[in-house]
């Protein structure tokens, strides 16, 4: 199951430079492609507002 980014999320950018798959779009609010997502978790342990969790 892909990981999800809530409105929690102040994009830090931090997630995607940690992103193994390239998987996390930038914007107004982040983004994840569920199809990119390869369900490693890597995301959400470096998110400083928790704002990542599995989908």
């Amino acid at each position: 199951m892909a990981y999800v980014i809530s409105d929690d999320c102040i994009a830090c950018g931090t997630c995607i430079d940690e992103c193994p798959s390239e998987a996390i779009s930038a914007g107004d609010k982040y983004s994840i492609d569920a199809d990119k997502c390869v369900d490693c978790g890597t995301c959400a342990s470096v998110c400083p507002q928790e704002a990542i969790h599995e989908g």
